[in-house]
């Protein structure tokens, strides 16, 4: 199968499927775009069903397919000791990928610009005005695509070079209990009641449904990811010795390594071939969350697009905030700061809107100073003071 396109969209991960949600919906006025999303059918290519969580202002596009959202977070220390905050007007969501994938499938069904074809992309290959990305069907079937730009969302094959490269690493159960165990009405965002690793930090993680069900997650920062049986006696610890869950049932899990690093992401791999995404730097090295910035990175793709512009994709966070979290890295890394005291301290001394704001890359520089007065000013001092001698290292991808 051989197809002429305007734009190839590898990948039908979070980006992917935004830029092509978004190409779907063109504005009045603007050109059609010829668009294929290449999705990798099921099998090892193919990502394993996961959840995004982010926060917005009031109501979002991706509303009516919500598994949640939250208007109050909780941290607690490790001797429990809580700090709940409301974030009124924002709300802490949490998406499903299958959900969303449903969401794209009915906007895609009814496109006559967007149309999506089963088939894992096996190398994309530069061209004097485009790019042919080669793929393969599920039968085996050759796929290629030849298109003015393309935009590659599969993860990377190896980490950029980078100083500190940390993995926030995880396994989650969504369970049901017989009785009323859950607070819904709230996130448990970080919960140090957890044993501590012998390098990083560990906490517990709960997003509540209902009284009766949520999903609860064990996560680390740490260097190397555990295997499955050590995620699920931290997990069944963490459910019933901390939480004290009884009589529940897992109907689920998902499991996850998400790279924290100050490595510089290319963001154009070949003159009409770009990265977007988390292979394109939209994670946030010091938090994780990847949601959001993908939706400003390919909001702003797609409005290249419709306006006839060169489509690269823009930084996914501010030079500002890159330092702040490289410096943070490294302080975690080294031991310089207890990662549980800053976290609790961090949520306990920084009104949550303002922190939240802070986390995505809102924020001025007055308002990051006033939050980087809350932090242990001294031992991230030395951190900054160390960056520029500590040499970039390329590490695998998890």
């Amino acid at each position: 199968m051989h197809i002429e396109a305007d734009v190839a969209v590898v990948g039908a991960g979070a980006a992917g499927l935004s830029l092509a949600l978004r190409l779907a919906r063109p504005p009045a006025g603007a050109r059609r775009l010829r668009t294929v999303l290449l999705a990798a059918p099921p099998g090892p290519a193919r990502a394993a069903p996961r959840t995004w969580c982010f926060w917005e202002a009031a109501a979002g596009p991706y509303d009516a397919v919500l598994r949640g959202s939250w208007q109050r977070l909780r941290v607690r220390a490790g001797d429990g000791t809580a700090v709940e905050a409301g974030i009124a007007p924002l709300r802490y969501k949490m998406l499903h990928s299958d959900d969303f994938e449903r969401l794209v499938g009915r906007e895609l069904a009814t496109s006559r610009a967007v149309s999506r074809v089963e088939a894992a992309a096996d190398r994309i290959e530069p061209e004097p005005h485009g790019a042919l990305v080669r793929a393969r069907a599920a039968g085996g079937e050759s796929v290629t695509v030849r298109a003015r730009w393309v935009f590659d969302s599969r993860p990377l094959g190896r980490l950029p070079a980078a100083r500190t490269t940390l993995l926030q690493h995880f396994r989650g159960w969504f369970v049901r209990c017989g009785q009323p165990l859950f607070d819904p009405s709230a996130v448990e965002l970080m919960d140090f009641r957890t044993p501590r690793p012998a390098h990083g930090l560990s906490f517990g993680y709960v997003l509540p449904t209902s009284r009766h069900e949520a999903l609860v997650e064990y996560t680390e920062f740490s260097r190397a990811a555990l295997g499955r049986e050590e995620y699920d006696r931290a997990l069944r610890h963490y459910a019933e010795d901390v939480l004290g869950l009884r009589g529940y049932r897992v109907t689920a899990c998902e499991q996850g390594a998400i790279p924290m690093t100050d490595a510089a992401f290319a963001r154009q791999a070949a003159p009409s071939v770009f990265r977007i995404g988390a292979s394109a730097g939209a994670t946030r090295p010091s938090t994780g969350y990847t949601f959001s910035a993908v939706q400003r990175q390919t909001h702003a793709v797609a409005a290249a697009l419709h306006a006839g512009r060169r489509p690269l994709p823009p930084p996914a966070h501010t030079a500002r905030s890159r330092f702040m979290d490289a410096v943070l890295l490294h302080a975690l890394d080294s031991g310089r700061v207890d990662g549980p005291a800053f976290f609790t301290t961090l949520f306990a001394r920084v009104p949550a809107v303002r922190l939240l704001r802070f986390l995505d890359g809102r924020t001025g520089p007055a308002e990051d100073l006033a939050v980087g007065l809350r932090v242990p000013v001294l031992p991230m001092l030395r951190s900054a003071l160390a960056l520029p001698f500590l040499p970039r290292r390329g590490v695998p991808h998890p």
